[in-house]
């Protein structure tokens, strides 16, 4: 390991550290099995438009990495001690919607939750049923979208519910039911959470654009106006506005706002809120950048009374049922 990789490294266990009750639950794999992990997303996941030639050479492993590790290890850090802060993991039943190839189901299985993974993505689901069983644990994986685990799991009393980075993919309508079913699912005292979703008021589209204002625009605006993204991976796609190509553009990410928790689970500012993570982790808001402060004090004094968390660029919030 480098002196920039060694300095990194020490600066994440400074601000970010690790409770050792839950680094003593991480469970590691041979060289071997990684190389299959990652023959798995070359082989499923990197196909058609995640295929290596849709990226730059940097971006290409950029991704590959992240699905390879750095999200595992990035949700050991950040998600799950914040998780774990609001109600321990160990021995809870937890949805998880939006599993993705797996690295957040495995960060949860490892802590002791008994987790159900749905995703409509066959080939991040083949990935993710390679990682558990070369990680040895006992995960559920469904293919099933969101608007229809109320009716799938009816009879599980569910501890948590998690949105992983999911709900900016939804149309509207599904974006509407999922929020407002998984909702009513829960009794008292449960949780419902929403992760790594953009916040749609915010001024800059860091998730799927790169580009300023662009969550902002009309859906047939933005996707004509895609083409100024820089972004190859999404500047190239979006040419001609139909059906098809119009449901694809909307599920790459559209954000989420305070409107919609209104709409579907009562009045935000009324929501039993326990935590953000940028309020978990404090330092996160050391972080920002003046323009980035300025303008979520922008946000609170347009529309006062919520949670601090509703004015972040990214929707990180653990929401208790009453």
């Amino acid at each position: 390991m480098g002196l920039k990789n060694i300095l990194k490294e020490k600066l994440k266990n400074h601000f970010f550290p690790i409770p050792d009750g839950l680094k003593k639950n991480h469970l590691y794999l041979s060289k071997e099995k990684m190389n299959e992990i990652e023959a798995s997303i070359r082989t499923n996941y990197h196909t058609g438009w995640r295929s290596e030639a849709k990226f730059t050479p940097e971006a290409y492993k950029e991704d590959l990495q992240a699905h390879l590790i750095n999200r595992l290890e990035d949700d050991r850090r950040r998600i799950i001690p914040w998780l774990n802060a609001a109600g321990s993991l160990k021995g809870k039943k937890i949805l998880e919607i939006g599993c993705g190839t797996g690295s957040s189901s495995i960060a949860l299985a490892e802590q002791g939750a008994i987790v159900i993974g749905v995703d409509l993505d066959t080939d991040a689901l083949k990935v993710a049923e390679d990682r558990k069983r070369l990680y040895n644990l006992d995960i559920q994986f469904h293919y099933l979208n969101a608007v229809e685990v109320h009716k799938t799991f009816k009879d599980i009393d569910f501890d948590f519910v998690i949105f992983f980075a999911t709900i900016e993919h939804m149309i509207h309508e599904e974006r509407m039911t999922a929020l407002q079913e998984t909702w009513n699912m829960l009794k008292p005292g449960a949780l419902w959470v929403v992760l790594e979703t953009p916040n749609r008021m915010w001024y800059f589209d860091g998730h799927t654009s790169g580009l300023p204002f662009f969550q902002w625009l009309p859906d047939d605006l933005a996707f004509k106006y895609s083409k100024y993204s820089p972004r190859k991976e999404f500047s190239g796609i979006y040419r001609e506005y139909n059906d098809e190509t119009a449901l694809h553009f909307l599920r790459r990410g559209r954000g989420l706002s305070f409107h919609e928790f209104d709409l579907t689970m009562g009045d935000s500012s009324k929501l039993d809120v326990v935590s953000s993570k940028i309020q978990y982790e404090k330092y996160q808001w050391l972080r920002m950048a003046k323009l980035e402060k300025r303008f979520k004090s922008f946000l609170k004094m347009a529309h006062p009374g919520l949670h601090d968390g509703f004015y972040d660029k990214s929707m990180d919030l653990i929401i208790r049922k009453k």
